[in-house]
């Protein structure tokens, strides 16, 4: 496995590039780190919107460094991830090795567990949330509790670190549903920092520090304008061997600053 190794991507169509860590490589997987908004897979209501199997895909076709030096002709995402969410994301190199992880997947075995900070603080810490989540009717693409014909929806919560009006908190999915850690955070009083589809909104630094001064020139720039979200790691039987492997995504820069000065000025 490359230590350090990155995938360098670009989109000619809207002039932006990104450096995509690889976090775990063999014959049959490719685990790379995905950054915060940029999709994992096409948009079925904008196909022409970046995604990272699209520019992976195009890097194949046109003979990309990254790609002939690894002889890669084939890569497909085992799961999915939020376009605003970071962290690990799972690829299959042959199709034997896809179709193993979707029995994988679809069997809701692999553990994943998420990093959210979120407004507000549960009354305990450990909680699970079993809730069953369908789509909202007025906002195409998002999600609500659908008690009546939702689809059962799963997730468990444990409190890593607390502060003045936040919380971060260890989630593990044990169902698949699109948004359903952000979804459920909402359903108990828990709103995702950054998450404007379900009331988070970004988190400034004068919302936290008293004695913060404005710079006249400039307008603040959030600490956190993105949904607070971030997957940590993945835990699977690998497709070939049926070992059990574990990769990890270590933070992204904006939620360490973050987690830093809510210490700074939020601690308990």
């Amino acid at each position: 496995m490359p230590t350090g190794a990155v995938i360098k991507l670009a989109s000619p169509a809207t002039q932006q590039s990104w450096e995509i860590p690889v976090l775990h490589e063999d014959d049959q997987l490719l685990a790379v780190a995905k950054p915060s908004r940029l999709l994992a897979s096409p948009d079925r209501y904008d196909p022409q919107r970046p995604n990272l199997m699209q520019l992976l895909h195009a890097g194949i076709a046109q003979g990309a460094a990254w790609a002939t030096k690894r002889n890669l002709t084939y890569l497909a995402n085992a799961h999915r991830i939020d376009f605003e969410a970071s962290g690990v994301l799972l690829l299959a190199k042959t199709k034997p090795a896809l179709v193993a992880l979707a029995n994988e997947f679809g069997a809701n075995l692999p553990t994943k567990t998420y990093v959210a900070l979120t407004r507000g603080m549960p009354a305990e810490p450990e909680f699970t949330v079993d809730a069953k989540i369908g789509p909202q009717t007025r906002q195409l693409g998002l999600m609500r509790i659908d008690t009546q014909g939702g689809k059962k929806a799963l997730t468990q919560f444990k409190v890593i670190e607390q502060f003045r009006g936040y919380t971060l908190l260890h989630c593990q999915p044990l169902t698949d549903r699109t948004h359903q850690i952000r979804v459920h955070l909402r359903s108990v009083g828990l709103h995702t920092v950054g998450d404007v589809d379900y009331a988070g909104g970004p988190l400034s630094l004068s919302q936290i520090k008293s004695s913060y001064t404005p710079k006249w020139s400039k307008p603040e720039r959030p600490l956190m304008e993105r949904v607070a979200l971030h997957a940590e790691r993945l835990e699977i039987k690998h497709p070939a061997t049926g070992e059990p492997i574990a990769i990890t995504a270590e933070w992204p820069k904006d939620l360490r600053v973050t987690v830093k000065y809510l210490r700074k000025f939020c601690g308990l």
